[in-house]
């Protein structure tokens, strides 16, 4: 049986039932270090039999800086315990930071799906003095929350 591997590396006959897929070709691989403390030597750990094993035996954890549009920066420390925290929404509920974007983006979605449907917003926007009013009755809302 001719097998072909990519990356490199050795195959190690488990009897382990967790498959790893090879990577497409249109997709990238990132790989970053997932903990802040080195180790001073090499350790050769045994018994590890899933990868649900070595998240608990590693526990890899990172810290990681954001910058808000004003440019004050956050450090927030980001877990990994099981494969689901390294997708999109793994990631975003883990951080606060990430959730309060993700948050705005959906605000932002909503204001665009308003914009495209709403038929009496559309002609209020075509309309100058329409607009204008609008505009003043939300530059309004704003001060009154920002004073409240």
């Amino acid at each position: 049986m001719d097998n072909t591997y990519g990356l490199g590396g050795t195959e190690v006959k488990t009897d382990a039932n967790e498959a790893i897929l090879e990577i497409g070709q249109n997709k990238t691989l990132l790989i970053q270090k997932l903990t802040n403390n080195q180790p001073l030597k090499p350790e050769v750990v045994t018994g590890l039999k899933s990868i649900d094993s070595v998240f608990q035996h590693y526990q890899p954890e990172i810290d990681v800086e954001f910058e808000d549009s004003d440019g004050v920066e956050t450090t927030e420390t980001l877990k990994f315990s099981h494969l689901g925290n390294f997708g999109k929404k793994g990631i975003i509920d883990q951080s606060k930071y990430l959730n309060d974007l993700d948050t705005e983006k959906d605000q932002y979605h909503k204001v665009i799906k308003q914009l495209k449907s709403n038929k009496i917003l559309k002609s209020a926007l075509a309309n100058p003095e329409a607009k204008e009013a609008l505009l003043k009755s939300i530059q309004s809302l704003i001060a009154e929350l920002q004073q409240g």
